[in-house]
């Protein structure tokens, strides 16, 4: 006796109780039943969602250009906006467009973005690269010194610096230079590189002409060749046909005076072609860090300028790299109202909560329609299933085998069957099923008990039947 477990400890008795509570828990009514369908799986979403997405990243690494370049000098103001989120965005230098790509490919170098010109994507695996977006354009602009030259192959033979290795101007040369029938290894002689002053190198007839573009070349450079006697711009008068024949690139007009109009600089209208530039993300970049690199790049790059107008960059074209879905959905609603209101790691917790969830409960939708008609069925069921045993009681009951002692077996049936029916547990709006109930049992033990107070006399009757059907004795 001492060791006998007591019935709170007693663990079929603990689960019969909680069984109990739960069945009392969910008759009481639809509502509580849809509530705790709803909490669990809004709970699960949630606890998931946390789990994945825990903490918004606060560091970033691009990887831009060289020093001084246009590149270097937007991955500075991108630096600068992302400070006052309390972002870290750390600058890797590269060598320009093509350098950046190669990073980016690249695994074991730790970088997240970078800034990429179109037609470069065809000699690189760039399945896990993403495009946030175009942020400007990337004109080509190739300096020289002569005579005025009206067509590209009209440098056949010269001395052509078309940058180094990596930059976007070398490889975007290269391919011009290729369409016009100039390549490697002939009589045009090709420089990666001039050792010194590129002004003075072509100055001093070391170089016929210079390939240029932002993603490496720095604005004090573009500058001084602008303004040195003797040194011209490349007019690109089919700059129509090149767009046409290589589709990433742009024609971008410089109407005349552009970049100096008291030195009348350039002279006349003149043409530039040129790729855009995109902003290229590993896929793996938080989602929530897509946001606030897009609106920070709106915030750098929407100004019109001398190549784009106002409010035209960032814009979604896709080229060689596919949209970031969560770039197409910033494009598509903007800015939320949840990052204009709230500090930046709140609004993106709630946003990716309600990302989260949201899905999920757009799937409940049809489910929530159906639960209502589980739910009757549910609370009809407990009372209907009752009735086939009633049925086959009160079958019993009128078989003409019963005796006495199986009219006691079939009370003590009827008995268990009440006690057990007492115990169900309905919400208000079904308890005319479980009276009905009640009372059908109560009209199954009255006619047990009619049949089993009727007197028997069966046999008796028949006796004296048969006896006034008997003829009569003869004498």
């Amino acid at each position: 006796m001492k060791n006998r477990i007591p019935n709170s400890l007693n663990p079929e008795t603990y689960l019969a109780g909680a069984r109990a509570r739960l069945n009392a828990l969910f008759a009481r009514g639809l509502v509580v039943y849809v509530s705790a369908i709803l909490l669990v799986v809004v709970t699960i979403a949630l606890a998931v969602f946390l789990f994945i997405n825990s903490a918004v990243p606060n560091t970033m690494t691009i990887t831009s250009g060289t020093d001084g370049s246009i590149f270097r000098m937007t991955a500075e103001k991108y630096r600068k906006i992302l400070a006052r989120e309390g972002i870290t965005l750390k600058i890797l230098p590269s060598e320009g467009s093509t350098d950046n790509l190669k990073k980016l490919v690249n695994p074991k170098i730790q970088v997240d973005v970078g800034f990429v010109q179109g037609g470069e994507a065809n000699d690189f695996d760039i399945g896990s690269l993403v495009s946030l977006g175009s942020v400007s354009y990337q004109p080509l602009i190739i300096f020289y010194r002569g005579e005025p030259k009206k067509l590209l192959s009209d440098f056949k033979g010269e001395r052509l610096d078309i940058g180094q290795k990596g930059s976007g101007a070398h490889s975007l040369a290269l391919e011009l230079l290729k369409a016009n029938g100039i390549e490697p290894g002939g009589d045009t002689v090709l420089v990666n590189t001039v050792s010194g002053d590129l002004v003075q190198a072509l100055a001093e007839d070391r170089v016929d002409a210079i390939f240029l573009m932002s993603d490496s070349a720095s604005i004090e450079l573009m500058r001084k060749l602008l303004y040195t006697p003797g040194i011209r711009l490349f007019n690109f008068t089919q700059a129509d046909g090149y767009t046409r024949r290589i589709t990433y690139l742009s024609k971008l007009d410089v109407p005349r005076g552009t970049f100096d109009f008291g030195r009348d600089i350039p002279s006349e209208d003149m043409h530039l072609i040129g790729p855009a530039v995109e902003l290229i993300a590993r896929n793996n970049l938080h989602p929530a860090l897509v946001d606030l690199l897009l609106e920070t790049a709106r915030e750098v790059h929407s100004p019109a300028g001398i190549f784009k107008k106002s409010g035209e960059f960032p814009v979604p074209l896709e080229r060689e790299f596919r949209i970031s879905p969560e770039a197409s959905r910033y494009y598509a609603s903007g800015k939320s109202y949840l990052y204009r209101t709230f500090p930046f790691w709140l609004a993106s917790l709630i946003n990716r909560s309600i990302a989260a969830i949201l899905p999920i409960a757009i799937l409940l939708i049809p489910g929530l329609k159906i639960i209502p008609v589980i739910y009757r069925w549910r609370m009809r069921s407990r009372v209907y299933r009752w009735y086939r045993v009633l049925f086959e009681l009160e079958r019993d009951t009128l078989s003409p085998s019963t005796d006495a002692k199986k009219r006691e077996e079939l009370m003590r049936r009827l008995d268990r069957i009440e006690k057990t029916v007492n115990k169900i547990i309905v919400p208000a709006a079904y308890g005319d099923l479980l009276y009905a109930l009640r009372g059908h049992i109560g009209f199954v033990r009255d006619r047990l008990l009619s049949e089993d107070s009727r007197p028997r006399h069966d046999a008796e009757p028949q006796s004296e039947a048969n006896r006034k059907s008997e003829p009569p004795c003869s004498h």
